[in-house]
């Protein structure tokens, strides 16, 4: 059984939810680089400037890559072997989250009631903390400043098993034309198929979240996000919905078992600012 301290969580939370919102991935600034070359239109290449030209303030004057700063999401694998010390794991996120939202002068969003009174938190907190026990002695976790725009491009739907892979895929694409230049494109797309009401809008976060290029590892469903992307670039939607041929960076797809008389599907978008940042203690 490994120890580690609850500080010790903190301190790593803070570090990355910091890193994540002054610093692009790299395959994230890969592929608007790619897309910059692969844009046709005028309006579409002067957008991708700007966004390339807006990264390279953040990074080297270490201010927010975007006003919104985001809900504070995590996506931790807990190892079964480890035991959290002198604090509570949870509040241990929260903590880091608080930390750096103040010391980074990043903007607050979160609000306590979410109906009525919807009173600002002022400190970015709580977190919304999806926890994993896997084997082994180590915590991973993966960090994403989640945007207000780009998650209001979200959607659950219940289909029916009879709709199949066409009527996942034409879901997919009418939403997104719909969403138009909102989620400030080029977007990646996070496809959730299957499980319950709730794990599959789990899973299109995960799918949003992951390294642009990367491949569903079953081929058949790889194809599918290739045949979204060709389809969704098609559009016409374009660099922040002026018009081109580059409107999302790439299409993921996560699956999961479900039940024989349902067919969840679940659509969650990432802006072109597409933050996350990753720690192992």
């Amino acid at each position: 059984m490994r120890e580690i301290k609850a500080n010790q969580i903190t301190e790593s939370v803070k570090k990355i939810v910091l890193d994540a919102n002054f610093y692009l991935p790299d395959d994230v600034v890969k592929a608007i680089k790619e897309a910059r070359e692969k844009e046709k239109s005028p309006s579409g290449k002067d957008v991708f400037n700007m966004i390339l030209e807006n990264m390279e303030i953040s990074k080297t004057e270490k201010l927010p890559l975007c006003q919104d700063t985001g809900f504070a999401v995590f996506f931790v694998q807990l190892g079964q072997e480890v035991h959290v010390i002198n604090g509570d794991f949870n509040e241990a996120i929260n903590e880091g989250v608080r930390q750096a939202y103040e010391e980074g002068y990043l903007r607050k969003s979160i609000v306590d009631d979410p109906v009525i009174e919807r009173v600002n938190t002022k400190d970015n907190t709580p977190a919304v903390i999806h926890t994993e026990i896997v084997p082994g002695e180590d915590i991973i976790i993966n960090f994403a400043p989640k945007g207000g725009g780009s998650e209001n491009m979200s959607t659950v739907k219940m289909m029916k098993a009879a709709d199949g892979i066409e009527g996942v895929k034409n879901f997919v694409v009418d939403f997104v034309k719909e969403a138009g230049g909102n989620p400030c494109p080029p977007t990646t797309i996070g496809v959730g198929i299957g499980g319950t009401f709730d794990k599959v809008a789990e899973l299109a976060k995960k799918a949003a979240l992951r390294p642009i290029g990367s491949r569903n590892p079953d081929k058949k469903f790889a194809d599918v996000e290739l045949e979204l992307m060709e389809r969704l670039n098609k559009s016409g939607i374009g660099p922040m919905g002026l018009g081109g041929r580059i409107t999302v960076l790439d299409v993921h797809i996560e699956t999961y078992p479900c039940h024989i008389a349902t067919m969840p599907v679940a659509i969650n978008t990432q802006c072109h600012c597409s933050r996350r940042k990753h720690v192992k203690i």
